[in-house]
Formats: structure tokens, C-alpha cells, sequence
């Protein structure tokens, strides 16, 4: 949780071994109070959200974790990579913010774990936004990581809740009682929201790393927490009428010697993992981000966010409609990357249905990805070069299109760099507004040009929108007056460059009224 894991992990390991031998791995009591009363549920649409903390993704498989492998096998499971900085740090502060918030930490503020600049005012967590919508459900709130409560994260908003010190008094007893408390709320109580964090997974990648038994081990005790509380859920007399979803998550990675808070694709691995009513079992998204917890939420409620909300999340069985995505199959693994694994199949040049790419007057020579626009994914890309903003692109999803001079001149290449992305024709003939929205995420660096035109009728395209400064990640819409008589419209993104920045696209939606 912490960036730098000295203090933290003396005090918690030294408090669990303690409390190992006292409460064991799957100990069924003893919170230190009884538990607290909730009001009675309201809803038949309940959702459990259970947050493990520094969970790397890609180690569940070699531990044992038959629950989380239960509910992937009968949910949908979708993986996905956080920012680095400067936008935040890999660490716990961001990563819970960004889960319970449901926007990226360019608009919660958090950025490390101090937590200075929160915004929580603005985009509170779920179960604060629950209790101003929806204040008749019972909610209630658990966490071990005394700075979600205290900071406002996670806990506001909840008709019950417990706080307890990881930190101070070890996460392995905690973690236990965390699970027996809510297995008593769910096995005696009507709540309709629940949100339980565990930390214990955190400590062992810290203190053994993540390729460690040590952290398997924790995986495993943290996933037999989820199994009681999954038979808890079941074994409720109401069960066969209610609607249950239930969502597990991590704020961050971890490396394999252990640790966080870099820009390392081991820290950067997060996960969204849920079951429930609509929700396609065996599902393996590529669209999914870490944002879309609190979306799920709401959706899974039957609540319809405001767009005041400003929420940057979809519900995870919600897919992007970008035509970007239909490229999966033509992706391909590195030609000139080196830097980049094999078998990582993440790139193409070839366009989507419709569209194209003009590089007559593109140079010759260079990486080869990199040659005119391409089209990646987010892993592939950031891999190509770390620590120069490419993080940053956390609004796109799945696939999208990328100009990139600087990674092309890595090789030997002559001439300028001078590519053209063309979308197809779009009907506008009745209509006298025509809106261009999509996705950018945009680095300007000395002659760099980065331009939309506009070509109505198939004629002489028209400058309609120029970057000449950043625009980190952001939604663009682009509103035109359509002229008299025109019948389509296509739009090129015209970029040039000469071992310069780049320029991110995705979301290409064209909408005439």
C-alpha cells in the first residue's frame, strides 16, 4: 500500500505472527465488538464489492484461489493496466480512489498517499453517492487500511462500518476478523451494498515479492475469505429472490521482488472481476479499466449516473462500439521493439473497415510499429518506452490508433514523418449539426503538427481543429455546421513530427442532428 514499505511492513509483520498463531488463516470470530446493526435492506438487487489490495492479476493462476477462479469462470474477468506518474504514483491512495470514486485521479486529486489534493467534494466514493441517491439502502463498510476511512475514500456513506489498524496491529488478524464480521451481516442482516478490503496480499509481495509461496499463500487465505463470504450470500433464506452481484478488485501490482509505486507493467496490473445478473460468464474483456467498479455498481442497482457526475467508468458487461476494437484478430507480435516481450501480440497497421491510413508522404525506414499510424493496445504501446507519458493514456481502451515519431526514429529512417488516419463517410444530408467526439491523448514538442479536417462531399479536406499544446487523455467533441448540400463527411487526423512526441485516438464516434 505504502510506496516506500520499511515502516509499514516491519509493523505488520511483526503484529501477524503474533496474530497468526492466535486466530489461524481462517478464523472464524472475533472481531472485538459484536457486530453492528444495519437498517434493513430495501433493494433485491444487493452487490458485495471485495477489494484486495496489491492482488497482482497474472499470479491468481498458479495459486490455488478456487473462488476467484469460480467467479471467473462464471463472471466476467477483465484485466487492465493503471497510470504511472505524474499523474499518480502505483499506489494504494490513487488506486482506491480510482476504484471507489469511478474517475481517474486527474479529476479524484489523489496522487500518492498522502492524499493532498483530494477531491472527493466532487466525485465522492459509491457508497457516499449511494447515500444522496439512494439513501434507503443499507450499506456498510469494512477496511483494515485505517487511511480509507479517514481520508474520506471508502467509508462515508455507509450506515455501519469497521475501521481497523493493519498498519498498527498486523493485517493477517484483521483481515479474519474483516471476514467474520461480514459473514455475520450477511448470514443475520439484510444489507443491499457492502464494500470489505483485505490487505494482507499487499504486505506479502512487499516483504517476500510477488512470485514468492508468501504471496500465493496470502492469495489463498484472502480467496477462502471470499468463499465464506460467497456461502453466506447462498445460504440466505431470501436468496432465490434476490439479485446478487459481487465484484472483486485491486488497486495496483506489484514486482516480482516486491514493491510498487513505479511505472513498471508489474506494478501498473489491475483487475475487474464480476458475477451477477447480466453479466456474461467466462468473459475475458479487453475494454475494461479500473474506473468501471463504480459504474458496475450502479448499474447492478438500476441507477442511471448523472452526467454531472463526471464518472469515467462503464459497467464491465458494457462494451466499447469503437471500430478500433473489431481489429483483435490482425493484431501481431514486435517486429523492431525490442524492449517489448514476445508473444505479446499487440499492434497492426491494418485499419478497421472503412477507414485508412495515407503515408505518401511518409519518410522511410524507422521502427517498423511505428510507421504511420498504427494501431496498439495500451500494454504494447507503454511497453515500447517507459516513463514518457504513455501511462497516461488511461481513457483509451481496447484498441487504438497511435502516431508516434519519436518511437519510429529509434531506427535508422530519412525524411519526415507525415502520416494520415481517414475515417469513412458519414451520412449527414438533412442534418445541420454534425458532432466529432472521440478520445485523444496528445504531446507537443517543437515543429509537431497534429490536425482534424474536414472533407465534405469527398472534397478538399478542411482544417477544423489543431493541437499545439498537451492534452493528456481527455474526451474531445468537435460540433460543425453542416454545409448546404452536403450529403457526407469523412475526417482525417493529419499528424506530423520529426523524433518528436505522439498522438493517441480512440472512441471515434460521429453523431448528425
Amino acid at each position: 500500500m505504502s510506496r516506500s514499505p520499511s515502516r509499514r511492513s516491519v509493523l505488520a509483520t511483526t503484529a501477524a505472527a503474533a496474530t497468526a498463531a492466535a486466530v489461524g488463516p481462517l478464523a472464524t470470530a472475533t472481531a472485538a465488538h459484536a457486530a453492528p446493526t444495519l437498517p434493513d435492506g430495501t433493494s433485491k438487487d444487493k452487490v458485495l464489492v471485495v477489494g484486495m489490495d496489491g492482488l497482482r492479476h497474472d499470479v491468481i493462476a498458479a495459486a490455488k484461489a478456487p473462488h476467484l477462479k469460480s467467479l471467473m469462470a462464471n463472471g466476467t474477468y477483465g484485466t487492465s493496466l493503471l497510470y504511472a506518474d505524474p499523474m499518480a504514483a502505483t499506489s494504494s491512495g490513487p488506486g482506491w480512489s480510482t476504484i471507489s470514486t469511478g474517475v481517474w485521479p486527474d479529476k479524484h486529486g489523489v496522487k500518492e498517499n498522502s492524499f493532498t489534493g483530494k477531491n472527493y467534494g466532487k466525485y465522492p466514493g459509491f457508497l457516499a453517492r449511494l447515500a444522496q441517491v439512494r439513501p434507503q439502502l443499507s450499506t456498510y463498510a469494512a477496511v483494515d487500511w485505517k487511511p480509507l476511512d479517514a481520508q474520506g475514500t471508502v467509508t462515508p456513506g455507509a450506515d455501519a462500518k469497521l475501521v481497523l489498524d493493519g498498519d498498527a496491529d498486523g493485517y493477517t488478524g484483521h483481515d479474519a476478523s474483516i471476514a467474520a464480521e461480514t459473514e455475520s451481516i450477511l448470514q443475520n442482516q439484510n444489507p443491499d451494498v457492502l464494500f470489505v478490503y483485505f490487505g494482507q496480499t499487499d504486505i506479502a509481495g512487499h516483504n517476500s515479492g510477488a512470485a514468492s509461496a508468501a504471496y500465493r499463500a496470502a492469495i489463498d487465505v484472502q480467496d477462502g475469505y471470499l468463499g465464506r463470504l460467497l456461502t453466506a450470500i447462498k445460504a440466505r433464506p431470501a436468496y432465490a429472490t434476490e439479485r446478487w452481484t459481487v465484484i472483486v478488485t485491486t488497486d495496483h501490482g506489484h514486482t516480482d521482488s516486491g514493491g510498487h509505486g513505479g511505472s513498471a507493467i508489474e506494478e501498473r496490473r489491475t483487475f475487474v472481476l464480476a458475477q451477477g445478473p447480466g453479466i456474461a460468464a467466462g468473459a475475458r474483456p479487453a475494454d475494461t479499466r479500473l474506473v468501471d467498479v463504480a459504474a458496475t455498481v450502479y448499474r447492478q442497482l438500476g441507477i442511471v449516473p448523472d452526467p454531472a457526475w463526471g464518472l469515467d467508468g462503464k459497467p464491465i458487461q458494457e462494451r466499447s462500439t469503437d471500430p478500433f476494437e473489431a481489429l483483435y484478430p490482425a493484431l501481431a507480435g514486435r517486429t523492431d521493439e525490442t524492449g517489448i516481450p514476445a508473444g505479446i501480440l499487440g499492434w497492426t497497421r491494418t485499419s478497421p473497415s472503412g477507414w485508412s491510413v495515407v503515408n505518401s508522404a511518409m519518410g522511410t525506414g524507422g521502427v517498423a510499429e511505428w510507421r504511420g499510424w498504427s494501431f496498439a493496445t495500451d500494454e504494447f504501446w507503454s511497453r515500447s518506452q517507459r516513463d514518457q507519458s504513455r501511462e497516461l493514456n488511461v481513457r483509451s481502451r481496447g484498441i487504438f490508433a497511435v502516431a508516434d515519431s519519436d518511437e519510429w526514429d529509434d531506427k535508422a529512417s530519412s525524411g519526415p514523418y507525415d502520416s494520415t488516419l481517414v475515417t469513412p463517410a458519414y451520412a449527414v444530408g438533412g442534418t445541420s449539426t454534425v458532432t466529432l467526439g472521440f478520445t485523444t491523448h496528445y504531446r507537443q514538442e517543437g515543429s509537431q503538427s497534429a490536425r482534424v479536417l474536414a472533407s465534405w462531399n469527398g472534397g478538399t479536406p478542411v482544417e477544423v481543429k489543431r493541437y499545439t499544446s498537451d492534452v493528456i487523455s481527455q474526451p474531445q467533441a468537435l460540433a460543425l455546421d453542416v454545409p448546404a448540400g452536403a450529403a457526407n463527411v469523412s475526417f482525417r487526423f493529419h499528424y506530423t513530427g520529426s523524433n518528436n512526441w505522439y498522438w493517441v485516438i480512440d472512441g471515434v464516434k460521429v453523431t448528425a442532428v
